[in-house]
């Protein structure tokens, strides 16, 4: 398709560029977001194809900025009419303000990822017989397997974003995910493993039988290892979390409270705490929108600011916040390329990226070596996290007990619980293979979505509380 939006509304660009700068006159910021969206996905479950879906959706969303205040209106109508309703929508916001429009973010000369679109690449019945080989590569593989979801999922967004200033900027968007899933059992207990992987690339990478292959077995693998599981034992002990996807632990617990809308309006367990230690000495934690390919990575953000490597916390030190343009114009600050939204109905706000920890200087063989007795942490599944206190609980999908100083047997149900200022402050070892995860991650928000991506070292964590199921 064209992917020059401005040219699917029924009037010339000329006009467009009028009625935002007229929308705006009194604006302190804003923009013309314009949106073209396509989506396919396709679910193997249980031996039979259960659902396919493919949606195309556009659309634009206007935006006024007033101080605090923010006017937003937006539509699926690409028209002059629609644009000039939404217009006079949002200078509600700016009546009776006189603000002075921000500077245009400055441009960016990279470009993180492919503008080829992965949808038809390769074809549905390629697809589905790829998902179907999955289901039965697994079903021959253990006699112990009972149910395989396999599904795959791909989209290709289109963004094209106009200020007031006559600035634009264009962006294109792939994005692809293969998730596997498996339950086995044996007698009357059951148990589950699952593996995804994705990216902002095609499916090439992860559709050749070695790629697959690979995250089947290690879904097997896993839910195996979870059907030979004992109960989690409770009380206080160290922990040893695995390098990548546990990383997620950060993104929640500690991540969420380094967005800059949550520490203007002091909600955060981090407000007001620049400049002081909030982890202990060795704790670096960046978010990083610029790795080529990733799922959380955005060539600019959804306000048209490039994305950035962004320092948070340095050596225990925070350092900064995640920003949009209008919190970090409020709270005197610079904008970070953090300003995301789900889509052309939402309005834009602090998000993160790609949010992980450097690597330390210890092997992942000296760190578990150190522990006498706690939990080697390997995965983890869904967790609850409070922004304003920090306090999180987190659920273990894998893991085993440490019995001196080696993994010892799988444990079932371990509950991690603390808060995260306090858990940054208990890292007493970090390791040196830092990882990201493998590409699955999605991040809410106030109702919204967006891709991120986590990553970690391995780390021991001293005296943490733990959840158990062992009577």
């Amino acid at each position: 398709m064209n992917t020059d939006l401005l040219t699917l509304f029924d009037a010339d660009e000329t006009k467009l560029r009028g009625i935002v700068a007229d929308a705006l006159t009194d604006a302190d910021d804003g923009e013309l977001f314009v949106e073209h969206i396509q989506a396919e996905s396709l679910t193997f479950d249980n031996g039979r194809m259960k659902g396919g879906s493919f949606n195309t959706e556009q659309g634009f969303g206007l935006r006024a900025v007033a101080g605090e205040a923010v006017g937003y209106a937006h539509a699926g109508d690409l028209s002059e009419a629609a644009l000039r309703r939404a217009a006079d929508a949002v200078t509600a916001v700016t009546r009776g303000h006189s603000g002075s429009y921000a500077a245009a973010p400055q441009r960016t000369n990279k470009v993180l990822y492919s503008d080829e679109n992965p949808i038809g690449a390769p074809t549905f019945e390629a697809k589905a017989k790829l998902l179907k080989e999955i289901d039965t590569y697994l079903r021959d593989k253990d006699e112990k397997v009972r149910q395989v979801t396999a599904s795959i999922a791909a989209s290709w967004q289109v963004v094209d974003i106009l200020r007031a200033d006559g600035h634009r900027v264009r962006d294109i968007r792939p994005m692809t995910r293969i998730n596997i899933s498996v339950m086995v059992g044996q007698g009357d207990r059951q148990e589950s493993g699952s593996y995804g992987v994705g990216g902002r690339v095609g499916f090439a990478d992860f559709i050749t039988e070695e790629s697959w292959q690979h995250g089947a077995d290690d879904a097997l693998r896993q839910a195996l290892v979870n059907l030979e599981a004992m109960d989690a034992p409770a009380g206080t002990m160290d922990v040893v979390l695995s390098s990548g996807w546990p990383g997620v632990m950060l993104h929640e617990a500690v991540g969420h409270g380094l967005e800059g809308d949550f520490n203007r309006k002091k909600t955060s367990a981090f407000a007001g705490l620049l400049g002081q230690m909030v982890a202990a000495p060795g704790v670096t934690v960046v978010d990083d929108g610029t790795i080529e390919n990733r799922r959380g990575s955005i060539t600019v953000d959804d306000e048209g600011t490039p994305s950035a490597h962004n320092v948070l916390i340095e050596n225990g030190k925070l350092v900064g916040y995640m920003q949009d343009r209008q919190n970090a114009r409020l709270m005197g600050m610079k904008a970070t390329g953090n300003g995301r939204r789900q889509g052309y109905a939402h309005v834009p706000m602090p998000r993160m990226t790609n949010t992980y920890m450097l690597g330390g200087d210890k092997t992942p063989e000296e760190i578990i070596a150190s522990v006498k007795k706690g939990i080697y942490a390997v995965s983890f599944g869904g967790g609850q996290v409070d922004i304003t206190s920090g306090k999180f609980v987190f659920g273990c999908t894998e893991a085993y007990m440490i019995e001196n100083g080696k993994v010892g047997a799988p444990i079932k149900g371990a509950m991690l619980i603390g808060n995260g200022p306090d858990a940054m402050k208990r890292v007493s070892m970090i390791g040196n293979d830092m990882k990201l995860d493998t590409g699955i991650g999605n991040c809410g928000k106030a109702g919204q979505w967006v891709p991120v991506g986590v990553g970690q070292p391995h780390l021991r964590m001293d005296q943490v509380t733990v959840g158990g199921t062992k009577a």
